[in-house]
């Protein structure tokens, strides 16, 4: 599978000087990116912000370096510098790009989950699916699995460390007439990759690196 793309971090807007008369172009954009407030230009900030535009793509998981950079330089405001501009943000930590079909423990010992938006449950039509949104409209559903990782990874220190926990939880908490489920590390950390994309594209969710002190 193509190595998809996706935002990293925790977008804070446009930071103002402190001048009078008032200046209206922001001295800078900011994002919040592990134990950093990382300071962008608009065109850079403009290149991250698109990074979470195609939401069906995202779904699809055909979001990639080479689509980014395409929806740019073919934007109603073409950004003729993508390509310079996507490889910079990669490099500075504010795009990730990887394989949700392939190895994730590395990957995800590197970084956390946060949820940003609400929980929603599930529906008595589709009670396999739970949900995800904002003002009683739901952005994302996804099964069980993706789902307790969306609300609850954050309290472990990296992503890999809570699909650990969730594997494990598999067999401990099972009631005597009951059997395990299956779940594994791998496969709870893949339910969760195939799905990050689309939870990060409709700001649902961000990732963040981890600080190690």
């Amino acid at each position: 599978m193509p190595r998809v793309i996706v935002p990293v971090g925790f977008s804070l807007g446009p930071q103002h000087r402190y001048v009078r008369p008032a200046d209206p172009e922001p001295e800078f954009y900011e994002v919040h990116l592990g134990g950093d407030m990382i300071e962008l230009d608009l065109d850079e900030f403009t290149v991250y912000g698109s990074a979470f535009l195609d939401v069906a793509g995202h779904a699809k998981l055909r979001v990639t370096r080479d689509h980014l950079v395409r929806s740019l330089l073919t934007a109603p405001t073409p950004q003729p510098d993508a390509e310079r501009l996507v490889t910079s943000l990669v490099d500075r930590g504010l795009l990730l790009e990887f394989d949700p079909e392939g190895p994730l423990q590395e990957l995800f010992s590197r970084y956390r989950l946060f949820p940003t938006a609400e929980g929603m449950g599930t529906t008595a039509e589709e009670p396999e699916f739970h949900r995800m949104g904002r003002m009683g409209t739901p952005l994302v559903a996804v099964h069980n699995t993706a789902y307790v990782m969306w609300a609850f990874s954050f309290l472990h220190s990296d992503l890999w460390k809570a699909s650990t926990y969730l594997a494990a939880g598999d067999t401990e908490e099972l009631e005597l007439d009951e059997e395990p489920v299956g779940l594994t590390p791998e496969g709870v950390a893949r339910e969760l990759a195939l799905n990050l994309p689309m939870m990060i594209s409709t700001q649902c969710a961000f990732l963040d690196p981890v600080v190690r002190l």
